[in-house]
């Protein structure tokens, strides 16, 4: 067995920065629409409450249709070519959305926006560029970039709109497209592909993965949660405006919501991680999605009373946005999380689509309102569905690397690891030359662990 690190190399340090980089810069262009686009599409041709509802969320459609297919495409034609590709798509959506004079356009530029599905296809190139041991780490960058992309569009897409209108929004989207096809030809170093189970799909444990109810369970908390936010997000910005609170403020609102947001999520974090009431916390957090949508609902034009539910909105939707993944982690059988998370990820764009078609023909046809009280009984019927579920074990994903070993030591190996104490399930891929295990970390023998492995640290 070969020796290791878990100290990154330069190249994947130039991968991991110019990945997330580019992830990061995608989802600010998707995200700076959300908190204007009710507020300045009523002004296009053609708009109404139900056709802003689906320019909002159009590009979940397109991404969930294409994702799978791009992430295999890219194990077929090469990483970057499809990347490229799709950011071009990207590009092309952008550019239509912000010449746009009627809603249809802008639906149309949404979807092609989507249609640019390169999520599953960035992550396969991250694994490519990085080691079993860094892996973790390096995916965990991408998801704090997506959280920062998040935060950082709901403030500036409100500053940039009202100084410049909603096309602009769109147009810096578009230059942000060409940042990203620099970055991936200029930062991004090349690597030979290989096939990542903990990141891609496998089409052989789709069917599987698709009939665990738990991770069922969790597949429609991320549709839910996601159709909640599009379905507000119809409604939210008008509500604001009709508290007094003018459009280029709104940025300052929200800046001062994700801040504290943030600060309120992390010790609910703390404590569903490391005090292990993951299922507590997730109970309360999809009851508090649901009181706080009745909240913004009951609350009329009360400013105060407006701010504070869409503050607790916003604490319940970190503490989900950040522990869902943790727990399919947790719950996806070694060597299948990649699988899993590509269905978890269909899922969240088809909430995204929904929820903003769900949005806009509620406040076309009862006002907004009629918004916050369906998203509360989202909230409920969502409650319900994860109310029966077991708490899920606190496993952690481990992928050891193999050498060079012959076969037959490969097929004694999967016993000798499951024999180690804490190791839960294990998955040994010889064509990947990797084991894949679920441990957990209170009772992990590690020294045992790297003796059956036959590793050392360096």
């Amino acid at each position: 067995m070969r020796m290791v690190s878990r100290l990154l190399r330069a190249t994947e340090r130039r991968a991991i920065v110019g990945l997330s980089g580019l992830y990061a810069t995608r989802m600010l262009g998707l995200f700076m629409v959300l908190p204007v686009l009710a507020l300045y599409a009523g002004e296009l041709e053609g708009a109404t409450p139900l056709l802003i509802g689906l320019a909002l969320g159009g590009y979940g459609l397109t991404q969930a249709i294409l994702q799978i297919p791009f992430g295999l495409l890219s194990d077929r034609l090469g990483r970057k070519p499809v990347i490229a590709f799709g950011m071009l798509l990207f590009l092309a959506g952008s550019l239509v959305a912000a010449s746009a004079e009627s809603i249809a356009m802008v639906i149309l530029g949404r979807c092609l926006q989507g249609s640019g599905a390169v999520a599953a296809a960035i992550m396969a190139l991250l694994a490519d560029q990085t080691r079993e041991e860094v892996r973790t780490a390096a995916m965990a960058s991408i998801g704090l970039s997506i959280g920062v992309a998040f935060a950082v569009a709901m403030v500036l897409g409100p500053w940039l709109a009202a100084a410049f209108g909603l096309g602009a929004i769109f147009w810096v989207t578009a230059a942000l497209s060409l940042v990203g096809l620099v970055v991936l030809w200029g930062l991004v170093p090349r690597a030979p592909q290989r096939r990542h189970r903990d990141v891609g799909l496998d089409r052989a444990q789709l069917r599987s993965v698709l009939g665990r109810a738990d991770l069922l369970r969790l597949d429609f908390s991320i549709f839910a949660l996601h159709l909640l936010l599009m379905a507000l997000f119809v409604a939210i910005p008008l509500r604001l405006l009709d508290a007094g609170l003018a459009v280029e403020h709104h940025g300052w609102v929200y800046l001062g919501i994700m801040g504290l947001a943030f600060v309120g999520m992390v010790p609910l974090v703390i404590i569903a991680e490391k005090r292990r009431r993951m299922k507590t916390m997730f109970l309360l957090a999809v009851a508090g999605l649901g009181l706080c949508s009745l909240g913004l609902g009951l609350a009329g034009e009360g400013r105060w009373g407006l701010l504070g539910w869409l503050l607790g909105f916003f604490v319940a939707f970190n503490l989900l946005e950040a522990t869902l993944p943790s727990m399919l982690s947790k719950l996806a059988p070694a060597g299948a999380k990649g699988t899993a998370m590509g269905v978890y990820s269909t899922g969240q764009f088809l909430g995204a689509f929904l929820g903003g078609v769900l949005g806009g023909a509620l406040v076309q046809w009862g006002g907004l309102e009629a918004v916050f009280y369906g998203a509360a009984l989202i909230g409920l019927l969502w409650l319900g569905v994860i109310a029966g579920m077991a708490p899920p074990p606190h496993l952690s994903s481990e992928v050891v690397a193999l050498g060079d070993e012959p076969q037959d030591a490969l097929d004694s190996l999967m016993e000798r690891l499951a024999e180690v104490a804490g190791v839960e399930d294990v998955l040994v891929v010889p064509e990947e030359r990797v084991a894949y295990l679920k441990v957990d970390r209170q009772r992990l023998d590690s020294e045992a662990l790297a003796r059956v492995a036959g590793k050392r640290e360096e």
